[in-house]
């Protein structure tokens, strides 16, 4: 490999193949020149990009972003990794680099933004909001700032990002809004507080979370029981006019309809949840 640009003491691109990589390495200005060769035991990460924009946007970024923030984000990295059992692309690396540099910009101006997804993102990706803390932490400690919580649950959405089967980013925000939005609306409907400790409310969540993932890809299934579903509606109405309700959500988030089984199932659950509930009041 050969140094091709050097972007400040730490940062270089390197021409490697007929492929040009970004390398930083501690004080490797002062040891290298442009067109001299440097070995992988020289340097302290690589960074592969897939174009040329990218390349170019890190490239900047990298080269002027404190050594110190850089070393930060490899912790986080690493504690990461760790945590997952998977390992990360150099995307990850850089956004979060462009996050924390932002935020800490943000809050030299005393500027904290609050995230809405602080609910799901504990209860769904508990490892990843680990791995946010851990962040937290580190950057609290660091650089004698007093990030919030909500700080914690952005950088843990990078992570939640990184698993493999996610189509990115602002899919799964979308999932998580949509099955709080879902929840909102049968409590509402029933005017109870769900127990988020109950089987049932179990049951509930990882239906609601294959149903919207049905409803985020359009794939139904066409089979369907008709008469099994005229049988609940008439079991249980409230259930059946919750589930009205959810049927006008879909349709205005997702322009899409739901099945016959999907209004049968989605009955069922929400009145075994809410009949404990609505009996445990009484």
């Amino acid at each position: 490999m050969k140094v091709s640009q050097i972007l400040n003491n730490n940062v270089a691109i390197v021409s490697r193949g007929d492929n040009e990589v970004i390398v930083y390495a501690k004080g490797l200005a002062f040891r290298k020149k442009v067109g001299q060769a440097i070995h992988e035991d020289e340097i302290e990460k690589t960074y592969v990009l897939d174009s040329n924009d990218m390349l170019e946007h890190f490239s900047y970024l990298l080269s002027h972003s404190d050594a110190n923030h850089i070393t930060l984000v490899n912790q986080i990295i690493a504690y990461g990794e760790e945590k997952l059992g998977e390992k990360s692309n150099d995307y990850l690396s850089l956004t979060l680099l462009d996050h924390i540099e932002f935020a800490l910009k943000r809050a030299a101006k005393g500027q904290f933004i609050r995230s809405p997804l602080t609910w799901e993102v504990k209860k769904f990706y508990p490892q990843h909001f680990d791995i946010g803390m851990y962040a937290l932490n580190l950057i609290n400690d660091q650089f004698q700032v007093t990030f919030p919580e909500d700080e914690a649950v952005s950088i843990a959405l990078h992570f939640v990002n990184l698993q493999e089967d996610k189509n990115n980013l602002d899919e799964t925000i979308r999932s998580m809004e949509s099955l709080r939005d879902i929840l909102s609306i049968i409590q509402y409907h029933f005017q109870i507080k769900l127990d988020e400790g109950s089987l049932n409310y179990m049951r509930l969540m990882t239906h609601l979370q294959y149903f919207i993932q049905r409803i985020m890809t359009q794939n139904s299934d066409e089979e369907s029981d008709s008469i099994l579903n005229e049988q609940i509606k008439l079991l249980y109405p409230s259930s059946f006019e919750c589930v009205q309700k959810i049927r006008v959500y879909v349709q205005q988030k997702y322009s899409c309809d739901l099945t016959i089984d999907e209004e049968t199932y989605l009955m069922l659950h929400i009145h075994r949840v809410t009949h404990r509930s609505q009996k445990e009041r009484t």
